[in-house]
């Protein structure tokens, strides 16, 4: 997990470079079409979490998520003309993601499917296929397929008009580069792994672009370190489940340096210690840092392609966590690297 989390950068470059070209024809095939659909399970769940923020607060799109029961379960035909379904997969070969966009393409849509997994059955399902160009990946958490997956969704937004500069998804290799070296020279790094050893669970929060990294670092938490850890939206964790964040109970917050979620941030961080409980920031600048018991270092990027650098950090501290709790992050019991679902 650690060498791939090292890879990281280079997989960045590799996938950027080959997806950009593609821009034009995912405009092509989003003509005619008003809304995405995003169909996929696990950390590529978390991925479209960002996929939809992004594409809703830079296209103009509604974008959801699918629940692929609908089509595998229930078999239920819906009318999805108008609509472009994006099934992501990081092998491409999870049997129920390819059936759900074989259902989707039956239904009206028109398809796009974002897998590591070139000559894959998803792929091969799709009428456009993004492939990110992660290499192989050994561990079973996703690292480096999960952040290319976030990139290859940075040019599906872009191929559908985003308002944002392509300039900052360029700089997002090295950044990653940067902050892995930061995070690693830290000296919270090691304070936050030592208290998260002696808790049996973390609430994980973020808002907007920033809430599928809480939800991939809650998951991570839980599939390497076996830690009861939960991923809230903070405006859901404001509605009652705040009430189990205590001293045997931290929060983990994540956020961009800036953007309309970040006071929000702050703020929530400040109650979580004025509770009497620990607040550990991830990005969020300054502010964030000074409202948390401890922080680590986050992206210096632009709030729409944070998540691709703030994921990060939070790799680190999971494997870092794994290592200290005598687990061996690289084969969680009871998972596999490919997992099938009915």
């Amino acid at each position: 997990m650690r060498i791939e989390i090292g890879e990281q950068p280079e997989a960045l470059t590799r996938t950027i470079d080959a997806l950009l070209p593609r821009m034009s024809d995912v405009g092509l095939l989003a003509r005619g079409t008003r809304q995405v659909l995003f169909i996929a399970r696990g950390s590529s769940d978390n991925a479209a979490v960002y996929g939809r923020y992004l594409v809703e607060s830079h296209t103009g799109r509604l974008a959801t998520l699918a629940a692929p029961s609908i089509a595998t379960t229930y078999k239920k035909q819906l009318d999805l003309s108008g609509v472009l379904a994006v099934a992501i997969s990081q092998s491409g070969k999870t049997e129920e993601i390819v059936e759900t966009l074989d259902w989707a393409t039956r239904s009206g849509a028109r398809t796009v499917a974002i897998t590591n997994g070139a000559g894959s059955p998803l792929a091969e399902a799709a009428e456009v296929a993004l492939i990110t160009e992660a290499g192989d990946e050994l561990a079973v958490p996703a690292t480096k397929t999960y952040t290319t997956q976030l990139a290859a969704l940075s040019v599906l937004a872009l191929g559908l008009g985003a308002d944002v500069d392509l300039g900052d998804l360029r700089r997002v290799p090295d950044e990653v580069e940067r902050l892995i070296a930061l995070t690693e020279a830290s000296e919270a790094l090691p304070a936050i792994v030592e208290e998260l050893a002696q808790v049996p669970g973390a609430v994980v929060s973020g808002r907007g672009i920033a809430f599928g990294t809480a939800l991939e670092l809650a998951l991570k938490l839980k599939e390497a370190c076996y830690l009861h850890a939960m991923g809230l939206s903070y405006a859901d964790l404001l509605h009652g489940p705040i009430a189990v964040v205590d001293d045997q109970t931290p929060a983990l917050l994540v956020a961009a340096d800036a953007g309309p979620t970040l006071s929000g941030t702050i703020a929530l961080a400040q109650r979580v210690k004025s509770a009497g409980a620990r607040a550990y920031g991830i990005g969020g600048g300054t502010g964030l840092a000074q409202a948390s018991s401890l922080a680590l270092p986050g992206p210096a990027l632009p709030e729409w392609v944070s998540p691709l650098g703030l994921i990060v950090p939070g790799q680190i501290l999971v494997e870092n966590l794994a290592r200290r709790l005598g687990l061996d992050p690289d084969v969680p019991r009871g998972l596999n690297k490919v997992t099938q679902t009915d």
